[in-house]
């Protein structure tokens, strides 16, 4: 799905063409006049909805990149590490579910090939869990801080949770599935309890 995420919304003077669009040179010079094109060929407004959402993922995503960053910079677990970049994959994927529309249905091998599967809801819910158990107890609230890589992982947390909010209403809409909805939701909790984690692990508690 990482090829469709980048190219899928190409637009010059209204004619799409991904082909061209994947010479640097071609990027620069086009003339989108306001108006993008999703991965179903429906061309819309860049302030609509949809590309709200899907650059709020994508802010998400580089934010997350930011932590690893500084996780590695730290010395942070190998484990959180590697879980930080699977979840930038599946940010990539849940940017090309939101590219493709679930209703109306126009084409069911794109839907087919955008699916969000709820396995990896369920994989975060289990990171979450793990790494729960390995907390002491949370008695009252905590300050977004603990080292650079803990701030950055709070700051992460806190665009999903923007993200969240445009998922809610493209959900209302039936311009995605639940299960890509429930996947940002548990994405907030997970990167609240892994940021207790790496500022445990830093010792910026």
């Amino acid at each position: 799905l990482l090829c469709i995420f980048f190219f899928f919304f190409q637009a010059e003077d209204g004619i799409r063409d991904v082909e061209r669009s994947r010479g640097l040179g071609d990027v620069y010079k086009r003339q989108d006049k306001g108006k993008s094109y999703l991965y179903t060929d429906q061309c819309l407004p860049k302030s609509s909805l949809q590309f709200h959402a899907m650059g709020t993922v994508d802010e998400l995503n580089s934010n997350i990149g930011h932590a690893v960053a500084h996780c590695v910079q730290e010395k942070v677990a190998e484990k959180s590490i590697g879980q930080l970049k699977e979840i930038q994959s599946r940010l990539l994927d849940i940017g090309a579910h939101i590219a493709t529309p679930r209703s109306p249905v126009t084409d069911k091998q794109k839907l087919e090939e955008t699916a969000f599967p709820s396995v990896h809801t369920q994989t975060l819910e289990k990171w979450i869990d793990e790494i729960d158990a390995s907390l002491p107890p949370l008695k009252q609230f905590i300050l977004p801080s603990g080292g650079l890589g803990a701030t950055a992982i709070h700051v992460s947390r806190t665009v999903c949770r923007r993200c969240e909010r445009l998922l809610a209403e493209l959900l209302e809409k039936e311009v995605i599935e639940s299960t890509a909805f429930e996947y940002v939701n548990r994405l907030s909790d997970y990167l609240f309890v892994l940021a207790r984690l790496v500022a445990k692990e830093t010792g910026n508690v």
